[in-house]
């Protein structure tokens, strides 16, 4: 079973827009962009987002609204399990920067790995549920850019858990 999951996550990684633009993109030399103003924007909505209806904050600064609820009693990941997921990422001013949804393909990967986020947002969710997430910079890439993700952005996920597949 291992074998077939670790296959499963090599495939999923492989043809992974985000990452495949990641690995072939040059380096941005004159791409001046103001991370500390991305910063500070990206808190301003957060702070604003916060008191939206639905919208739960973590301890953390994790920003979440349940969009579909799965059945309370339905698994939830834990660290070691793969995950199946469909999920839509942007920007805060509506970029997206990668989708399995236009893809129409799930995605598969581990619950280990991913950004800070996403490591604190899945064990709270059951399969079947979607969830919204908004995610300061500090549990996503912080201060790095990640190929399209500038330095210091706030990322919105549309993060819908379909299944997931224990690793012994």
């Amino acid at each position: 079973m291992n074998r077939i999951a670790g296959l499963a996550l090599g495939l999923s990684l492989l043809s992974s827009p985000v990452l495949a633009q990641e690995a072939s993109a040059p380096p941005q030399l004159g791409a001046a962009v103001d991370t500390s103003k991305t910063l500070a924007e990206g808190q301003a909505f957060l702070a604003k987002n916060a008191k939206a209806p639905g919208v739960v904050t973590t301890a953390s600064g994790l920003q979440y609204k349940i969009t579909t609820s799965g059945p309370k009693t339905g698994p939830s990941p834990k660290v070691g399990d793969i995950v199946k997921v469909h999920y839509e990422g942007k920007l805060l001013d509506g970029t997206v920067f990668d989708s399995s949804f236009q893809r129409g393909q799930a995605a598969i990967m581990p619950a280990e790995g991913l950004i800070p986020g996403w490591l604190e947002a899945l064990p709270m969710m059951h399969v079947g549920d979607e969830w919204t997430l908004w995610i300061p910079a500090s549990l996503a890439y912080g201060e790095r850019a990640a190929g399209p993700i500038p330095a210091n952005s706030v990322l919105v996920f549309r993060l819908q858990l379909i299944g997931m597949l224990a690793v012994d």
